[in-house]
């Protein structure tokens, strides 16, 4: 039996392979999550059957290193593809509006893959020069080969930027909402267990814990497009805007002076600096 070609990953050299293992692409992480899971069906499912709440690290950790082997893992980003559909096959329930949900359902399953578009453009305004218009394009071009990567038809995702604005308006005015894991990761006092490490991190975690649930608020929230933010129904004051304003000062002049061991992350690095070998 003839088998498919796996898709290509994004190209070394384009866009993402310059931005998706910067370290400020991790600042965005949090608004991104908190935008997949404003639908009620991501909601449901991440409520249900994720364990974002007893191993946070580790489950980051993983889908850190998912989205990069998307990016940079060469032959390894199509198995990753298909390790993902399968780890996605049991996932389903009844969301709170009381209709079946299931993990793989195209829409659903595209909605979790679109949000990083918007989010990662947002936040660039921020931290890095926005990108040009012919930027934008090739940026969502290569966003669209991580989808097919993960088993999205190209029927199930707007296929130009021009598209792309209807359809993410149309779901954030239909679909898109508060809901309990919404308030839970956006909660001052959000519940995180401390980290795996040494004993004195876990003694020092009850001090470290209530800092770093504010960070993780301030980043889910005020990295959130405007209209994604009105949608899900979250607050932000001039004030946090300039506050969030005077940290991106700092981090978009700091990361482009480091040298690329400290800017990017280990396996993006790594792919970047095999693709320069003679």
């Amino acid at each position: 039996m003839k088998h498919e070609p796996d898709p290509p990953p994004p190209p070394p050299g384009g866009i993402l392979w310059d931005t998706a293992g910067d370290i400020r692409s991790l600042l965005a992480l949090p608004a991104a999550f908190v935008l997949q899971v404003a639908h009620p069906a991501v909601g449901a499912g991440v409520d249900d059957h994720s364990v974002f709440r007893t191993d946070p690290w580790g489950r980051g950790q993983r889908s850190l290193t998912s989205v990069l082997l998307w990016v940079y893992g060469g032959d390894e980003a199509a198995e990753e593809g298909r390790r993902l559909r399968r780890l996605h096959r049991a996932i389903q329930g009844t969301d709170p509006h009381g209709r079946r949900y299931h993990a793989l359902t195209p829409a659903y399953y595209a909605w979790v893959h679109a949000t990083g578009y918007p989010v990662a453009r947002y936040a660039r305004r921020y931290f890095a020069r926005p990108f040009t218009p012919a930027e934008d394009e090739r940026f969502y071009a290569e966003w669209l080969m991580v989808g097919r990567i993960l088993g999205i038809h190209d029927r199930d995702m707007p296929q130009t930027v021009e598209e792309f604005w209807p359809y993410y308006e149309k779901v954030l005015a239909r679909e898109v909402g508060p809901n309990a894991v919404v308030a839970e990761l956006t909660a001052a006092d959000r519940a995180v267990p401390p980290p795996p490490g040494p004993r004195v991190l876990r003694l020092l975690w009850p001090l470290l814990r209530p800092a770093l649930t504010r960070v993780l608020r301030f980043l889910s929230i005020g990295l959130l497009p405007p209209e994604a933010r009105e949608a899900v129904g979250l607050e932000w004051t001039p004030r946090q805007e300039r506050r969030l304003r005077r940290v991106a000062v700092l981090v978009r002049w700091l990361v482009p002076r480091l040298p690329e061991r400290l800017r990017y992350l280990p396996l993006a690095r790594r792919a970047r600096a095999a693709t320069r070998l003679p």
